[in-house]
């Protein structure tokens, strides 16, 4: 079982994981716009950023032998999260909207506190 400081690290590789495929997509709908050449670099210097802290706290999970083994839409509103760790595996449920909307705030913050 995970405890509280494993699960806020987990929690966070979670939304790192999320804004980095998210910003990935949006990079491909920004090649479109005609102002791009404004938009492209702020979006690449926000992604690699994300994608630094995603590999630090992937790392960081690693040592303590925690692992995502997989992530599977349920529906609409939910999805679930296999973690594999030294222990056991264990199963976590999140609410979608409620990631989506941690996702956009923790971009925010990114945008914001660079």
């Amino acid at each position: 079982m995970l405890n509280r400081e494993q699960q806020r690290l987990l929690h966070q590789y979670l939304l790192l994981d999320l804004a980095v495929r998210s910003l990935r997509h949006d990079t491909i709908v920004a090649e479109h716009f005609k102002m791009k050449r404004i938009f492209l670099p702020s979006i690449d210097r926000l992604l690699k950023q994300l994608h630094k802290d995603y590999f630090d706290v992937k790392g960081q999970l690693a040592k303590q032998k925690i692992r995502l083994v997989g992530w599977h839409r349920i529906d609409d509103y939910f999805s679930e999260v296999q973690i594999a760790t030294a222990g056991s595996d264990e199963v976590l449920r999140y609410a979608n909207q409620a990631l989506k909307t941690q996702v956009e705030e923790l971009i925010h913050h990114y945008l914001h506190n660079s």
